[in-house]
């Protein structure tokens, strides 16, 4: 187990769920996810993970095309829900214990969120899936993330992306754009880098957590920013 951690918070995004497919699920990807995590929780690690909704819905897209922002984000957190079941039946199938905690509860699905349950669940060496972002509109999943991961006390926020890091631009369309191995909240807001939204960087650097930006297509790599091996970047005072 890494040394420095004794409680992360891992940041799925919805499109990384869907490995090479156009919509919805790669059941492939969500194994290999639960296959990196698998050996975290053997070690003694605490485990809470997040995701995004991406994958099946996204309310600023539908807001585009003439949804209203309201029922669109909550559109959008109820893609979130269905992905922390996918995540759960996975990881399940694997032998580990899992609740799925939401901040709209929806009693016949998934428990409401609350810090007793998922302190609870934690201890006894359940991976805790938090869904549903921040409960309300107009807050990305990045916020509902951050405002977990302090919430339940994480050591760290490790957001795994399509990228290994954090770059002055997007490295997909940019050829020069530039790989940093570290920067501060500050430097994140003033260099206007789209890693976060305002809202979830200035909450995470209101509480001092480290945010890991990293790429977990290829197997290991959680592991190896755990113990801060490989490539990442890293996000502190």
């Amino acid at each position: 187990m890494s040394k420095k951690y004794k409680r992360i918070l891992l940041k799925l995004s919805g499109e990384g769920l869907m490995g090479k497919k156009d919509f919805g699920w790669d059941m492939d990807t969500i194994q290999r996810t639960a296959l990196e995590v698998k050996p975290l929780l053997e070690s003694g690690m605490e485990v809470v993970i997040t995701c995004g909704g991406g994958n099946v819905f996204r309310g600023l897209v539908a807001t585009g095309i003439g949804f209203n922002r309201n029922p669109a984000d909550h559109m959008g957190m109820l893609a979130t829900i269905m992905n922390g079941l996918a995540l759960k039946s996975v990881f399940e199938s694997l032998g580990m214990e899992c609740s799925v905690l939401s901040a709209r509860g929806i009693d016949s699905v998934c428990d409401a969120f609350s810090y007793y349950r998922a302190e609870s669940d934690l201890k006894a060496g359940k991976v805790v899936i938090c869904v549903g972002g921040t409960g309300n509109p107009f807050f990305t999943t990045d916020t509902g993330s951050v405002l977990r991961a302090v919430e339940t006390g994480c050591d760290i926020m490790l957001k795994a992306t399509q990228v290994d890091g954090i770059y002055s631009a997007d490295p997909k369309t940019d050829k020069n754009a530039t790989r940093y191995d570290s920067l501060t909240y500050d430097e994140v807001l003033s260099k206007n880098l789209k890693v976060m939204d305002l809202t979830a960087i200035t909450l995470a650097k209101n509480n001092s957590l480290p945010i890991m930006v990293f790429d977990m297509h290829k197997q290991g790599t959680l592991n190896d920013v755990v113990n801060s091996k490989g490539t990442y970047t890293v996000v502190t005072v």
